[in-house]
């Protein structure tokens, strides 16, 4: 049976894994992701295909950045500032002498739940993953939307406030990222945003305090909004949450009751939203990545 190596790049960690043609995830593991030069960078894969070299078929890659996955080449790298206007397949095979294909890490999410997950069987649906900002993906009539200048699925920079277009807090990334939940407890308790992070906000939720409840019911009434935007211009069956704190299924419901309030409150009715959690959570992008390559290498056809 093929088995492939599957590495997704992220700010803080290169997370890796070993999957097989039955999509199961082996030898599972990560290194820090290096922030200094293209090199480090290299070299950090390097060593990870070393110990894999001898059992796969090739290399499967989630990263940030806008990517052109057909060509390998990277316009940038997201928060990986030394990626520029680079192939960066070509730059990697200089060290793993193997087939690479590759997919910004938002798009990867949204085909590994379009191929596995909870957007399987839709032939339009959106993942939107909050993390430090908000990515994502969008599948329409069954492909993924890459766009012209391969930055669809790209929410974080959507504007939430046109009266101050060079404010980065008016972006629905800074707004609704996971730091904005974080950073909107920290002030309603008067504590230090340092010492608190999702689960211990979700901790405190799910306990049933009412300031930090409160403050998710604003954060989830904010990505309300959007999904509902989202919805009349794209028309999805779907819309699929991911992210680490996806998993918090008060986060879900909160979302889901404040698309109700906001939907309910409509003078005009249009389609209701069905917003749903992602299945595979952290590990979507390193099977999208495992189906953008398949697709790529034409080992798989269709679903």
């Amino acid at each position: 049976m093929k088995k492939y190596l599957a590495l997704d790049i992220g700010g803080s960690a290169i997370k890796y894994a070993v999957v097989d043609e039955d999509i199961k995830l082996m030898c599972k593991g990560k290194e820090k992701t290096p922030m200094d030069t293209i090199e480090s960078f290299v070299e950090v894969i390097g060593k990870i295909f070393d110990a894999f070299a001898d059992r796969i078929e090739g290399i499967a890659i989630s990263m940030p950045g806008v990517i052109d996955s057909k060509k390998g080449f990277a316009v940038h790298g997201g928060s990986l500032s030394y990626i520029r206007n680079c192939n960066i397949i070509e730059i990697l095979q200089r060290r793993c002498p193997t087939k690479i294909h590759l997919e910004n890490d938002g798009k990867c999410a949204a085909l590994g739940e379009f191929w596995k997950g909870s957007l399987k069987g839709c032939n339009d649906g959106i993942v939107m993953v909050l993390g430090t900002g908000i990515g994502g993906g969008i599948i329409s009539n069954g492909e993924l939307v890459k766009g012209n200048n391969f930055s669809a699925g790209e929410f974080s920079f959507i504007r939430t406030n046109s009266e101050k277009r060079s404010d980065y807090h008016n972006f629905f990334g800074a707004e609704n990222g996971v730091n904005s939940l974080i950073s909107g407890v920290a002030r309603k308790k008067n504590v230090q945003a340092r010492e608190l992070d999702g689960v211990k906000v979700f901790e405190m939720a799910n306990e049933g305090d009412e300031e930090v409840l409160e403050v998710l019911d604003k954060y989830c009434e904010g990505i309300a909004l959007q999904i509902l935007n989202l919805q009349n211009i794209l028309d999805p069956e779907k819309v699929a949450i991911g992210g680490g704190i996806s998993e918090q299924p008060l986060l879900i419901k909160y979302i889901v009751d404040n698309i109700e309030k906001i939907h309910n409150s409509s003078p005009r009715n249009n389609v209701h939203p069905k917003v749903v959690q992602c299945t595979f959570n952290n590990d979507a992008n390193i099977i999208g990545a495992i189906y953008n390559y398949r697709v790529n290498e034409k080992l798989l056809i269709g679903k």
